[in-house]
């Protein structure tokens, strides 16, 4: 039955449809319109970045091929929490609903109002106006601005629709992604069809110089990865997707496959708009692409479809990530708090507007900025840890035969596993600080769970004490 609870009193009111647009939501945001111009500037050559983007996209199906095992194994909600508890254990599950919490959920959704409330001044040209900032010792603390106030009130809305209704909240999630992907395809079609590029473009540059390492598309692929990344988010919901064993899967072999062919036809399009010089290290390289095939009146319709698109993203983070904090405090290693249901409406409130807060927190003091940059190191290390997992729970408990099971494997994971490792490499060895950064939020995950450890240890303890006490008093 579509309302049907289960055993942890969440709905499972998701459908394969609703489950398919969630993954292309998390998945299409910013860094389609802003990466490519970076990837240019690290390797120099078109056709090298259209390969890229391709093993990115190779990569991210390899991840939702296992994932899909994984979500049909322990269809619940929490994802890679769930997956790397049952592989190895609380520690490591904790440890990777501590990163999601921090880095893999609050930053992103901060980074999308923030470039959600930029795209919509650009649109209607509105003026930034000044900004208030607050220092200790003359460090910037809290940053107010009417970007920064607009960013605020669209995590407060997105976070009241999904506090409101699991049913109301996809429905409007499922909007903004057909939108989202309409304008994608539309924006295509235009650019061949109207738009004034050339395909000389896709020739290598007399202004950059091309020299393949493996260091240079190592690091443009960290770029990639942030673009893809999302691809596992249907495996987050277990507990609210219908038929999970069944629809898991296929929600994120299929949206996966989607978003990789649009990605392709979006940089195909980039490169027949600009040439690769003119491409190279520029960030707004969507609005730039636009501009170039349909003259300059487009750009404030563009940013405002894009910033239409962005509203997807942040409210599919938004729906998202509250289902790792409830699973892991209804495991004791959170605030129990968090691991409650609102009785009206049968959503985890507390963990929603837990991550709301932190969120808002990260847009007021502009920390998200430095958290995206180990955004791919961190999310790499935890993927490749849970697909190794995978590995390990089949060595232990055999395929029954009944469920999905991963295609190509033992293949299709040590592709993964392997393409991930040397992105991890690559990112420690050219980006040493934000590798450490990454390291010691892992540190404080570690000191965390000590904690939530003693606590919940001291509770049985009493727990104990009380029971023994009232067996002495009785007899």
């Amino acid at each position: 039955m579509e309302n049907a609870f289960n055993g942890n009193g969440l709905r499972r009111e998701i459908g394969l449809l609703s489950a398919t647009i969630l993954v292309i939501a998390n998945m299409i945001g910013t860094g389609i319109f802003t990466t490519s111009g970076f990837i240019m500037a690290e390797l120099g050559d078109p056709r090298a970045l259209l390969l890229c983007w391709l093993c990115g996209g190779f990569f991210a199906l390899c991840g939702a091929l296992c994932y899909g095992e994984l979500g049909a194994r322990f269809p619940r909600a929490g994802g890679e929490y769930v997956f790397l508890k049952e592989s190895f254990g609380k520690p490591v599950g904790f440890l990777s609903g501590w990163i999601s919490l921090i880095v893999g959920f609050s930053a992103p959704i901060a980074a999308a109002a923030i470039a959600f409330a930029t795209y919509f001044f650009q649109a209607f040209s509105i003026p930034t106006g000044n900004k208030i900032v607050f220092s200790l010792f003359e460090t910037p603390i809290i940053t107010l601005s009417s970007l920064n106030l607009t960013a605020i009130v669209v995590i407060g809305l997105f976070t009241l629709i999904h506090y409101q209704s699991l049913r109301i909240g996809s429905r409007v999630q499922n909007l903004l992604t057909l939108f989202k992907v309409a304008l994608v395809v539309i924006f295509v079609a235009a650019g061949f069809w109207v738009g004034h590029g050339t395909f000389h473009n896709f020739q290598p540059s007399a202004g950059l110089s091309f020299s393949f390492s493996a260091e240079k598309f190592a690091v443009a692929l960290i770029f990639v990865s942030f673009a893809y990344s999302g691809w596992n988010a249907a495996a987050y919901l277990g507990s609210e997707i219908i038929n999970p064993r069944r629809n898991i899967p296929y929600a994120l072999l299929i949206g996966t496959l989607v978003v990789a062919l649009l990605y392709l036809l979006l940089n195909v399009v980039y490169l027949y708009a600009i040439p690769p010089v003119e491409m190279s290290g520029v960030m707004e390289i969507g609005a730039k692409a636009a501009v170039n095939l349909f003259g300059e009146h487009i750009s404030r319709v563009f940013s405002g479809a894009v910033a239409l698109g962005i509203l997807s993203v942040l409210s599919a983070m938004i729906l998202t990530g509250p289902r790792i904090y409830y699973a892991m405090a209804k495991d004791g290693i959170f605030f129990s708090v968090f691991g409650k249901l609102n009785s009206a409406h049968k959503t985890p409130a507390s963990s929603i507007f837990l991550q709301a807060v932190i969120a808002v927190l990260m847009v007021l003091s502009a920390s998200f900025e430095t958290l995206l940059i180990y955004i791919g190191f961190t999310l790499s290390l935890f993927a490749s840890l849970t697909v190794i997992g995978l590995m390990r729970i089949r060595m232990k408990i055999p395929p029954d035969g009944k469920g999905y099971k991963t295609w190509g494997y033992p293949l299709t994971p040590l592709v993964f596993i392997i393409g991930n490792l040397w992105i991890i490499f690559f990112s420690i060895k050219s980006r040493p600080v934000a590798a450490l950064i990454g390291l010691g939020t892992i540190g404080l995950g570690v000191i965390a769970y000590l904690f939530f450890g003693f606590m919940q240890q001291s509770k049985i303890n009493s727990t104990l004490e009380g029971d023994l006490l009232k067996k002495t008093i009785s007899s």
